[in-house]
């Protein structure tokens, strides 16, 4: 290996980091797991990048590509692989000020985005965490503060720069390669490692953003409220509601519902929030106007040998109800996983379900389950989790990978429908035939 390495070196331009050097342990693991790669490879160029896909092809060692590196299945490492780390590639440049262009590296995060694009008061709609990596929350989906207004940041994504599994470099877009476009927006990261991003930024205001907080024992009528009223809400508005922290007090902590108006307009943003604010006792009220870029979060890293186990899954106009009142019975018992509920719909509906690789375009609301703790505590709290999610199979389908832990064939048949996989199948099978690119939610060629 090292004589590979050795050779690697004289076409990578970046750093090459193995065991013992004294950057390693900064580099070898992910937010959310640890790892022991037999070498990081961090290319500075889209020519390191070409020269690591090859390394890594030749060395036959599994390989894992970090953006972010915030993946909750710890895709963004391994052991005994090759990591191939985009942080160096973070450049965020506005390349067509009259269409909004905006070209952003493989590495960058949110944050570097909206505080690169806000003295151009323009932005995003993305996801609602600062480090969360542009490329993994994109190829995924992107549901941030603005997907009921904007849809998700890969609805704003209009090419893409790919280094595919035997090196080549490609353009993706409507016009150019536009099969790998189409299995890129929703995909992941099946198909090569996208170099640069080019997105149509909006312009943007600042926003009306907060949380309003009710008592535990209104979670009923809060939340049957709440999912009714977002149905005819303004699209500006997007909101969550999250219950049962078991940081606040677990079936005791209060019912927030998290908003963001998008609008620096008081008027308007009362006229769409205080329907909300009437659910119930309101005991809490933060929603103030701040810029966009301060909507995004600074995500916490755990602390050693804490774990985290999510799911997720969507719910259509049909099972809002039944999946709610679930929810909330679950929520009020003693052990209760943390419970949140995204609104989306707006634009994210108006898509064509087949126009993209991310397919839940019928969705009304996105629901989650988390369990946080030591390994042994969230291993013994699973089988009590499984018959949650077992009572709320009837009313739910699909599922959002970048808000889960597991990825196996269940979870990947969720995330895409029979008619997606077999293209995105397709598409695997022409750009990377030997499924290099497996430590995601991964589709196989055909």
């Amino acid at each position: 290996m090292t004589a590979t390495l050795e050779t690697l070196s004289r076409d990578f331009s970046g750093d090459i980091i193995e065991p013992g050097h004294p950057e390693y342990a900064a580099h070898s693991g992910a937010i959310m797991a640890a790892g022991a790669p037999a070498v990081i490879l961090r290319p500075s160029s889209v020519g390191g990048v070409q020269a690591a896909v090859k390394y890594a092809a030749a060395a036959g060692l599994p390989l894992a590509v970090r953006g972010g590196g915030h993946s909750f299945s710890g895709f963004g490492t391994n052991d005994g692989g090759v990591v191939i780390d985009l942080g160096m590639l973070s450049g965020v440049e506005v390349v067509d000020g009259g269409w909004h262009v905006v070209r952003i590296g493989g590495g960058a995060t949110w944050g570097q985005v909206a505080e690169a694009l806000a003295p151009h008061r323009l932005a995003i709609s993305s996801g609602d965490t600062k480090g969360v990596g542009v490329g993994g929350l994109t190829l995924a989906g992107g549901i941030g503060w603005k997907v009921r207004k904007y849809g998700l940041a890969l609805d704003s994504l209009v090419r893409a720069e790919v280094v595919t599994a035997d090196g080549q470099v490609l353009t993706a877009d409507e016009d150019e390669n536009p099969e790998l476009f189409w299995a890129l927006r929703g995909g992941g990261g099946n198909f090569g490692i996208v170099t640069a991003f080019e997105f149509a930024a909006h312009p943007t205001t600042d926003v009306f953003h907060g949380r309003i907080a009710f008592p535990a024992a209104q979670a009923p009528q809060v939340l049957h409220g709440w999912a009714e009223y977002m149905r005819g809400a303004p699209e500006s508005l997007t909101t969550i509601a999250a219950f049962a922290n078991p940081f606040a007090g677990g079936p005791e902590a209060p019912v927030e519902i998290f908003v963001a108006f998008d609008g620096d307009s008081a008027e308007d943003a009362d006229a769409a929030i205080d329907p909300i604010r009437r659910l119930g006792t309101v005991t809490g009220d933060n929603v103030v106007l701040k810029p966009y870029a301060d909507t995004l979060e600074n995500a916490q890293t755990p602390p050693p040998g804490i774990t985290f186990h999510t799911a997720n899954a969507f719910v259509e106009r049909a099972g809002a109800d039944a999946a709610l009142r679930i929810l909330t019975e679950v929520g009020a018992a003693e052990g209760a996983p943390f419970i949140t509920a995204r609104s989306v719909g707006g634009a994210l509906a108006r898509v064509a379900e087949d126009a993209t690789a991310f397919a839940h375009r019928r969705a009304e609301l996105m629901i989650g389950t988390a369990v946080i703790g030591p390994a042994p505590v969230v291993q013994a709290a699973l089988p009590a989790l499984d018959a949650v999610w077992e009572r709320l199979a009837p009313h739910v389908s699909g599922t959002y990978p970048n808000f889960n832990s597991a990825a196996d064939d269940t979870d990947v048949a969720a995330a895409y429908p029979a008619d997606t996989y077999k293209r995105l199948a397709a598409v695997k099978r022409q750009y990377d035939p030997a499924n290099l690119f497996a430590a995601n939610y991964n589709v196989r060629p055909l």
